[in-house]
C-alpha cells in the first residue's frame, strides 16, 4: 500500500463554485485581500472582516464536492492517503477523505482572539460580541497573511515519509505551503495537475498534466495504475 500526499489549493475548490482570489488581480468576491485576511485588516475594520467571512460561510454551505475531491477520496480503498490542503473549505471531508490537514485554517470553525488553542465548530454567522468561554471575541480560524502556519511542521513530517506526492490546483507561489514537495523523498513520482503549472524545482519524476483538476485526475488515474 503506497503513501500518497496529495497538496491541494484553491483550483481544486473552484471548479465546485469557489472563486480563487489570485484570478482576480489580487480580490477575493470583490474585496483586497489584505482588508479581510490579515491582522491589519482585522484591527482596521473588524465588522468587514466578519461578514466577508459570513459571506463565505455560506456560499460554501451551498456547493459541493466535485469529481477530484471524490477521485481523492477513493483512492483510500487502494493507498494510504494524505491530504495537505490550503483549502479553508470541507469539501475534502464531504467527500470522504479521511485525514485531511488544513495548513490556512477552515472556515467552519473559529477560535478565541486571546488563546488559539481554543476552537469551536461553526456553520452560522459571527458576530460582534461571540465570545469564547473565556470572554474573548471570536474570529475566523483561518491563517492571514502575515500569520505563522501553525500546522507546517506537521505536513512536512508527512511529506517525508510520501512514496508519491500529487499536487493539485495551486499556484506553487504561496509560501511556505509551495515548499512542501522539497521534502518529498527524493526519486518518488511527483504529479502536479494544474492548467498554468508553475514547476516547483527539478524533480526527474514529475509529470505535469496541464488540466483543471477534474480532468486531471482522470488523466492521473491512468499514471497511478501504470505504476
Amino acid at each position: 500500500m503506497s503513501k500518497i500526499v496529495v497538496l491541494t489549493g484553491a483550483g481544486i475548490s473552484a471548479e465546485s463554485g469557489i472563486k480563487t482570489f489570485r484570478d482576480a488581480g489580487g480580490l477575493w468576491e470583490g474585496y483586497d485581500v489584505m482588508e479581510v485576511a490579515s491582522p491589519e485588516g482585522w484591527r482596521k475594520n473588524t465588522a468587514l472582516v466578519l461578514d466577508f467571512y459570513n459571506q463565505r460561510r455560506k456560499q460554501l454551505l451551498e456547493v459541493l464536492p466535485n469529481k477530484a475531491h471524490y477521485f481523492l477520496a477513493g483512492l483510500e480503498k487502494e493507498h494510504e492517503v494524505q491530504i495537505i490542503t490550503q483549502n479553508v473549505d470541507d469539501l475534502h471531508e464531504r467527500a470522504g477523505s479521511t485525514k485531511v490537514l488544513h495548513l490556512h485554517g477552515e472556515l467552519l470553525k473559529v477560535r478565541s482572539t486571546k488563546n488559539p488553542g481554543l476552537v469551536y465548530p461553526w456553520t452560522g454567522d459571527l458576530t460582534l460580541g461571540d465570545l469564547c468561554e473565556n470572554k474573548s471575541q471570536l474570529r475566523p480560524h483561518i491563517v492571514w497573511f502575515g500569520e505563522e502556519v501553525p500546522l507546517m511542521d506537521q505536513a512536512i513530517e508527512i511529506c517525508l515519509k510520501a512514496d508519491i506526492f500529487i499536487i493539485i490546483g495551486t499556484s506553487m507561489q504561496v509560501y511556505p505551503a509551495a515548499g512542501l514537495v522539497q521534502f518529498a523523498p527524493a526519486g518518488i513520482p511527483v504529479f502536479f495537475i494544474d492548467p498554468k503549472p508553475a514547476v516547483p524545482g527539478n524533480y526527474p519524476n514529475l509529470r505535469i498534466i496541464a488540466e483543471k483538476a477534474v480532468t486531471g485526475v482522470e488523466i492521473l488515474n491512468k499514471y497511478l495504475s501504470a505504476l
